[in-house]
């Protein structure tokens, strides 16, 4: 019994979430108010305050969440051995959190990438939520810094070049990627991929200016 209550629990929790991403895609964080959430999900002001104290509390959660699951991809990637190779990674990672978030839409359109951008904005204003996406991308960064050094060790890139430089690099193209998406409408992370794989074939002069 205990158990069906958590599952309860859980779905609420879920729904709530998903409810409140849905709102601040379409309208932002600061048009949005927390009655707009509640009709969103059809749910009492005492059921959706249980689980967060107001909109704010809900931000956090949206974005610790997603953190959470693009740090397990590289994380569970950087594991590996050998690692898969970057242009593949940072497609497959991409891929795999935008198919968690894709039920989510509006007017037709996926609501997560626009989601993510608002998040990026809005951390400029809000330390709280700057200091959650400063750790969750500190330990994306390392993840893919271990990437980069295995990849190095093993002669498959280039080692000249500090492997932090390469993993802020490639994290710059996944966090571009999401905003071309959100400007210009959604695109297959296989273009992604495909784009890195063709700039990482590239030959230069070493030294070259």
């Amino acid at each position: 019994m205990a158990r069906v209550s958590q599952e309860h629990l859980d779905a609420r929790r879920r729904q709530i979430l998903d409810g409140a991403a849905v709102c601040f895609a379409r309208n932002g964080f600061h048009a949005t108010s927390m009655q707009d959430v509640l009709k969103e999900v059809d749910l009492s002001a005492g059921a959706v305050y249980r689980y967060f104290s107001g909109k704010e509390a809900l931000i956090a959660a949206i974005v610790g969440e997603v953190l959470g699951q693009v740090r397990e991809g590289f994380e569970e990637a950087a594991r590996s051995t050998p690692p898969p190779p970057p242009d593949l990674l940072v497609a497959t990672v991409l891929s795999r959190v935008l198919a968690t978030k894709e039920s989510l839409t509006v007017d037709g359109r996926p609501a997560f990438p626009g989601l993510v951008v608002q998040v990026w904005a809005e951390t400029i204003r809000n330390e709280e939520l700057a200091a959650v996406l400063q750790e969750g991308y500190g330990a994306v960064r390392e993840a893919w810094t271990r990437i980069v050094r295995a990849h190095q060790d093993a002669g498959t890139i280039r080692s000249d070049v500090p492997p932090e430089y390469v993993a802020r690099t490639m994290m710059a193209a996944a966090m571009g990627f999401l905003a071309q998406q959100a400007l210009f409408g959604p695109a297959p992370a296989e273009e992604l991929r495909d784009g890195l794989r063709a700039l990482m074939s590239a030959r230069g002069e070493a030294g070259a200016n």
